[in-house]
């Protein structure tokens, strides 16, 4: 891969100013290895947002952001179904990428990518997702140790109000990307095919869709084999029902403390919305330039309970570190010291185009899981287990 070997930080320009650019940006204002140059939207009230905050370029098309010499690298968090068109381009500039998960839509368009950005010689990094989470990568180290044995099971848990949160239309068509297993469950495979080391094997899952005002998967449970024995559960639900958080310590997905009276906040929010035009309207009040800056989180990032059980103890990931239940003992270590949310994310960009180094997150790392959510749907579909045929090695992605 292609690098600039010199001082400073990344010069960054973004091709989507919505709520996934607002979840990235506490990291990109406060970390000094990144800088924001330049932003595309559809939106003129965002760009002109970003132009008064940050004094950079702004654009209405990506082609003419990737054609910007001063970008150097594009934060791709544009809708899912935009992805191939705009990181293609991006690639074939000559522009490093980071690209919001998941990598595609269709398998088609997944592998359309990884070509062009191997044709071109530029860093693709797929993220963020969760298995960018420091305790995450605590867990990894955990485990690459050798001092509990090896990775037998994994179990993976979340329930949220996910499904309830505005939406624009084909945010719940599943062709376009919508549902959960697209926007959701690829953050739970991600991490989970880290700590298993990455190559499964065999997926068999149930999916629900049981709210026929919301026409999407909003639920799934999946069992995945891995090639080393491992097998591991995922299970998720956002139908707005049980929250998770609260075995996490009360602490929400983004880090923050979670508010003990928000329950059903999200289905109520959702039911002042008269039709499709109005619920557009809330999810638009979320974006770049209309939302509110959101609290500072308290610690860590997390996706909900997961357990490590290795030959010698189970690993309990928390936001705060990692319980460790061994033959004889119970033990906590903690994460190191939180700092800034998402610094993992810059810090691997700043790594790849500074350092030439990649992190485990790359285009075929994208891809592989890509292919464990459609799998999950086809086994859903079918009754039928499904072979894995794109998956990579933890270990081959360092």
């Amino acid at each position: 891969m292609t690098c600039e070997r010199t001082a400073g930080p990344v010069r960054l320009g973004v091709a989507g100013l919505g709520r996934a650019f607002v979840l990235m940006l506490p990291a990109f204002r406060n970390d000094a290895r990144v800088r924001l140059v330049a932003a595309c939207a559809p939106r003129a009230e965002s760009r002109n947002h970003f132009a008064r905050e940050f004094g950079g370029r702004t654009y209405e098309e990506v082609s003419a952001l990737a054609a910007d010499p001063e970008v150097e690298a594009v934060y791709i968090a544009t809708p899912h179904q935009l992805h191939a068109e705009h990181a293609v381009a991006v690639a074939r500039a000559g522009k490093h990428i980071l690209l919001d998960k998941p990598l595609a839509v269709s398998m088609e368009d997944g592998r359309r990518i990884v070509e062009a950005a191997e044709d071109a010689g530029v860093h693709l990094i797929v993220g963020p997702s969760h298995s960018f989470d420091t305790p995450v990568a605590q867990a990894r180290a955990l485990i690459d140790s050798g001092e509990f044995g090896r990775v037998r099971m994994i179990q993976a848990l979340n329930y949220t109000d996910f499904l309830y949160r505005p939406r624009r239309p084909e945010e719940l068509r599943t062709r376009d990307g919508g549902g959960v297993i697209f926007s959701q469950g690829i953050h739970q495979i991600d991490l989970v095919r880290l700590l298993a080391g990455g190559r499964g094997q065999n997926v068999m899952a149930v999916t629900g869709a049981w709210d026929p005002d919301r026409p999407t998967e909003g639920a799934y449970s999946a069992l995945v084999t891995f090639g080393d024995g491992c097998a591991a559960t995922l299970t998720y639900s956002g139908y707005a029902h049980f929250d998770s958080d609260i075995w996490m310590d009360g602490i929400g997905e983004l880090g923050a403390r979670k508010d003990v009276s928000s329950y059903g906040r999200a289905r109520l929010a959702l039911s002042a919305a008269s039709d499709a035009d109005d619920e557009i309207r809330l999810k638009s009040a979320r974006t770049y330039g209309t939302a509110s800056r959101a609290g500072e989180p308290d610690t860590y990032e997390h996706f909900g309970p997961v357990i490590v059980l290795c030959d010698r103890a189970d690993l309990r990931l928390t936001p705060f570190g990692i319980h460790v239940c061994g033959d004889m003992r119970q033990e906590f270590r903690p994460a190191p010291p939180f700092r800034q949310s998402r610094a993992e994310v810059v810090a691997a960009l700043f790594a790849a185009v500074r350092e030439g180094r990649a992190p485990v997150q790359t285009g075929r790392w994208g891809l592989a899981s890509l292919e464990l959510c459609h799998a999950i749907l086809e086994s859903a579909a079918t009754g039928k287990a499904v072979r894995l045929k794109e998956q990579v090695a933890y270990r081959e992605e360092r």
